[in-house]
């Protein structure tokens, strides 16, 4: 099976199967979870194939219950990578387990994308190790989805925790893999790019973020978006931004907060619904508009981190996914392979220097270029 198989013809490609490969056994819930999202995005997408990858013996009784399972090649991994795996012990000791042997069918073409639920750290890892960053990528970079004030959109930032390091070039390259992401991921056809500072003056932040500034400003309009220029920690859920730029550090710790901070409100407005008989019935008279908030909200929509500045394209759902959600991890990468995002993203980053430099044509976009 490849990662693409077609019949040659002139329309062959566009309704060709398309394989991902996926990493059964890396989420809390264990790999019935991950097949029974499966299930859930194979009957939503008829023209999937997927290789599953994990001990054999325990995944083939979950199959056989399947109505798609025809669709579903298991590649034997008999190990597991935990979540308490250090990264350094998965490279040297990883090669029999199901996330590496995901990756490896990503390397050798023989699936488009690569889905995990597993380890970030380990994942990135071995992901670096078998795909090799992408041409000009100094540091990739862990981009996440972010609920934003617009109705129906989620906003994207990056790097959410890839490298904890990243200079002014590297934060342009950011900007590229976002715009890029945000065009083919989300359909945003002129995103707006963002700068992430302690405030929005130009004189304010450290010295790579201001030469950043400038190298995300002169890139805007060769690179195909709108540079917005510094935006604060409040701009992450605005209007006004689709893509947030800034550092492995920064972005970690915003999106963890930005978690606990949800957890806390929830929690809160639980309890408060449930206090007295009368806040009991005023919750039940809101079901409705709660109902609503929570689907406008919910992570499991678009649930999946995409490891931008690699070799071939890996989504990490998060380790906690219900099947909901690793349908919706499924249904991004689907949608990101599909779309040729890797070469796309590949042609973005490899002309960054040039553009940020006014050496290519301003009306050129280097996307345009990469067959679909």
């Amino acid at each position: 099976m490849t990662a693409r198989d077609h019949d040659g013809g002139a329309d062959g490609a566009q309704d060709a199967p398309l394989c991902l490969s996926v990493d059964a056994m890396g989420g809390d819930e264990g790999p019935a979870t991950v097949v029974e999202g499966l299930a859930k995005f194979l009957a939503k997408q008829p023209r999937a194939r997927v290789l599953l990858h994990g001990p054999e013996a325990r995944l083939r009784p979950l199959l056989s219950r399947q109505r798609d399972a025809d669709r579903i090649e298991i590649v034997d991994a008999p190990d597991t990578v935990s979540m308490t795996d250090k990264p350094s012990q998965v490279m040297r000791h990883g090669k029999t387990t199901s996330m590496w042997s995901a990756i490896d069918a990503v390397r050798d073409r023989r699936a488009a994308a690569c889905i995990s639920c597993g380890n970030t750290g380990a994942l990135m890892a071995v992901a670096m190790l078998r795909l090799r960053k992408a041409e000009g990528v100094n540091r990739p970079a862990i981009a996440c989805l972010w609920p934003s004030l617009a109705e129906g959109r989620f906003n994207i930032m990056l790097d959410a925790g890839a490298d904890i390091r990243a200079d002014e070039d590297d934060l342009l390259t950011y900007a590229l893999m976002g715009a890029s992401y945000a065009r083919n991921g989300l359909d945003i056809a002129h995103p707006r790019v963002g700068l992430l500072n302690v405030g929005t003056e130009d004189h304010k932040g450290r010295a790579e973020l201001k030469i950043a500034h400038d190298l995300i400003a002169r890139a805007a309009q060769g690179g195909a978006f709108d540079y917005v220029g510094f935006v604060e920690g409040g701009d992450l859920p605005s209007e006004r931004v689709d893509v947030v730029v800034t550092d492995g550090f920064t972005g970690n710790v915003a999106l963890k907060t930005g978690e606990g901070t949800a957890k806390l409100i929830s929690t809160a407005l639980r309890d408060a619904f449930r206090k007295t008989p009368l806040s009991r019935v005023a919750a039940l008279l809101a079901t409705t508009s709660l109902r609503r908030l929570s689907k406008r909200i919910d992570p499991r929509r678009v649930n999946g981190g995409v490891f931008l500045g690699l070799g071939g394209t890996v989504v990490k759902s998060h380790g906690s996914s219900d099947a909901t959600g690793i349908a919706a991890a499924l249904h991004l990468a689907w949608r990101l392979a599909d779309n040729g995002f890797a070469d796309r993203l590949a042609a973005r980053v490899a002309t960054a220097a040039a553009i940020a430099h006014e050496d290519r044509p301003a009306d050129v976009d280097p996307e345009e270029a990469v067959p679909t």
